[in-house]
């Protein structure tokens, strides 16, 4: 086949679908509700990424913004024959126009039947908050430790905060009363098994139970000791969420699977990112990007027949969640279901539910 250009620098190859077809087509569900997928207009950039913010995190480089449009078109070449949705993000970044981002994210979702969550800064007030739930098809919020002040030189400079630094209390009051969606990326270099991380995401669940929590990342465990770290020991918490993104490890899976269980799981993608071509190797608590565009981050690159082999990122995300559910006999196709669209399709229709019914006056 010939290749179909996705995003940026991507293209959608034969290599690709050859691998969806022998390896995903059989497995993955009809229906997929992406729970974890950004769309921003380029024209909302206020301020240019900087080189040395470029060279500072290998996202930098590789995070150009995709429009809806586009994100559509590319939902529908990665996923032939699927019925897909998504929840949308905006750019969590003061690099763009935040209330101009959350307008143009809420206005396309809302058109081709998506679902979206607003970006939103510590700062704002309740009524700003409110009112931006409020909107038709936003079903929650997106904090980020980066909104609580712009650092040109890194994204990091708040990466040690707390989580109510960025998440405050007057917020999550707002939130909780709306019975509304939180994905949560947390904090500090120790992800979320820091014991801070651990007291305050237990503490939001005590005091803010009828918000819809859901830990990005899974907890941002990309390695198996993180995992393994973390995720034990959320293991009793029914009502906390986790969402697949950006997890490339089969072994992170499969230790999420085994203390949450397919019923705690939302797939989510992390595009436009995980496009890229590639895959992850894990060292220790580390993990290195392997890709076959020369990106400044990519010095030490594997042969060209090995490179040629390459498949995009976020395929070999869904792979891995396959491999981990045959390692531990999960074959049900209900818990696959589950997975992929069930479970953020129960949680997004229980916001929902409640949004039209205090709308409509009928609760408070």
């Amino acid at each position: 086949m010939n290749p179909i250009h996705l995003h940026y620098v991507y293209d959608y190859t034969s290599t690709d679908r050859a691998f969806w077809d022998e390896k995903l087509e059989p497995w993955l569900p009809a229906r997929i509700l992406d729970a974890h997928t950004h769309i921003m207009d380029p024209r909302f950039r206020l301020e240019p990424m900087t080189e040395t913010m470029r060279r500072q995190y290998w996202v930098n480089e590789v995070a150009e913004p995709i429009d809806a449009a586009s994100a559509e078109r590319c939902h529908q070449t990665v996923f032939p024959n699927r019925q897909v949705s998504c929840i949308a993000l905006g750019k969590p970044s003061l690099d763009f126009d935040l209330d101009g981002g959350n307008a143009y994210v809420q206005e396309e979702s809302v058109r081709r039947g998506w679902h979206s969550l607003v970006v939103i800064r510590p700062q704002w007030t309740q009524e700003k908050i409110a009112a931006l739930l409020d909107l038709p098809g936003v079903i929650g919020v997106k904090p980020y430790y980066a909104l609580i002040s712009e650092n040109r030189d890194t994204r990091d400079a708040h990466l040690e905060a707390s989580i109510f630094d960025f998440l405050p209390h007057h917020v999550l009051e707002v939130v909780n009363a709306r019975r509304a969606w939180i994905t949560l990326h947390v904090p500090r270099a120790a992800r979320l098994s820091h014991p801070d991380n651990v007291r305050e995401v237990r503490e939001i669940r005590r005091r803010y139970p009828d918000i819809v929590l859901v830990i990005a990342h899974l907890g941002r465990s990309y390695t198996e000791p993180h995992a393994l770290e973390a995720l034990p020991q959320f293991a009793d918490d029914p009502g906390l969420y986790f969402d697949t993104s950006a997890v490339l490890n089969p072994a992170s899976h499969r230790i999420a699977l085994q203390h949450l269980g397919p019923q705690r799981l939302l797939y989510g993608s992390d595009n436009p990112v995980f496009y890229m071509r590639g895959r992850r190797q894990y060292r220790g608590l580390t993990y290195i990007n392997r890709t076959n565009y020369p990106f400044a981050f990519n010095q030490d690159r594997e042969p060209p027949d090995i490179e040629a082999a390459y498949t995009l990122y976020m395929y070999e995300d869904i792979y891995a969640i396959q491999q981990a559910c045959a390692e531990l006999g999960v074959t049900d196709r209900r818990q696959i279901e589950m997975i992929f669209h069930d479970n953020a399709a129960r949680l997004r229709d229980g916001v929902l539910a409640h949004k039209a019914k205090r709308l409509q006056g009928r609760e408070p």
